[in-house]
């Protein structure tokens, strides 16, 4: 009987973890869409989650609901019944609250407006200024291959050394953003996602410049792990001892 009351208290208290009361609603409009599936979406662990969905027939105003420990980079997945081959995934920044993402069957991910919160609207400003960096890559793509073809070793050089620059200059943006919103989640996200592999002193940098609670969110945390994770891989490197081989002991000797 003993058993029984502990088992029964188990599940109520699994039971109660798994219902925790949404604090998350998506407001989505998607104009043109008569018939489909939208799914919220996140990852974990590697793989993507449903959190919720809703099935669409005719009325294409739809709300999803979810709970979530800590603001997120979230997913809209539409899976479409309408014949194309195309299915679609908006990616957005979600907080507690309500989050109204607008947009077209047609153009289901460029046409997506999205509004409520603040983070969302960080992180489309820095993708604003990495178009202009990615249109300038683009560019030094077709110079590359504009000197290639024309053998050119010095334009081969120059576009290296602007290609060089560029880089540069993008992870400095990147690094100068996220101290600069170090108040916001979307900066330790941009450090895990942008510049993981940029030198470790950097991100240290963003890691130290966070505010408190910025430190107790999901990607702050993970981005502490990512830092011991990279330190722990530098001190082995750097414990790593040459082995000897005849070669080399000739060559002291």
């Amino acid at each position: 009987m003993k058993k029984l009351s502990i088992l029964f208290l188990a599940i109520i208290a699994l039971t109660s973890c798994n219902n925790k009361e949404s604090n998350l609603i998506v407001n989505a409009s998607i104009d043109g869409l008569k018939k489909g599936t939208v799914y919220l979406q996140k990852i974990d662990d590697t793989l993507m989650v449903d959190m919720d969905s809703v099935v669409v027939n005719g009325d294409a105003n739809i709300s999803l609901e979810a709970f979530i420990e800590s603001p997120q980079v979230l997913y809209l997945y539409l899976k479409k019944v309408d014949n194309s081959q195309y299915d679609d995934r908006i990616d957005f920044f979600a907080e507690e609250g309500e989050v109204t993402i607008n947009t077209t069957l047609e153009n289901f991910v460029t046409d997506a407006e999205i509004t409520g919160a603040k983070n969302q609207e960080k992180l489309e400003e820095y993708r604003t200024m990495m178009q202009r960096f990615n249109d300038k890559n683009l560019e030094l793509i077709q110079m590359n291959f504009e000197a290639q073809r024309d053998e050119n070793e010095e334009q081969l050089i120059d576009v290296n050394k602007q290609y060089e620059s560029l880089l540069k200059r993008k992870y400095l943006y990147t690094v100068n953003f996220a101290i600069n919103n170090k108040d916001l989640e979307v900066a330790p996200y941009l450090a895990l996602s942008e510049v993981f592999d940029a030198n470790i002193k950097y991100l240290d940098t963003i890691y130290k410049s966070l505010e408190p609670k910025v430190k107790k969110s999901m990607y702050g945390k993970e981005l502490k792990d990512f830092l011991k994770e990279r330190r722990d891989e530098e001190e082995a490197s750097d414990n790593v001892k040459p082995v000897e081989t005849e070669e080399n002991a000739e060559d002291i000797s």
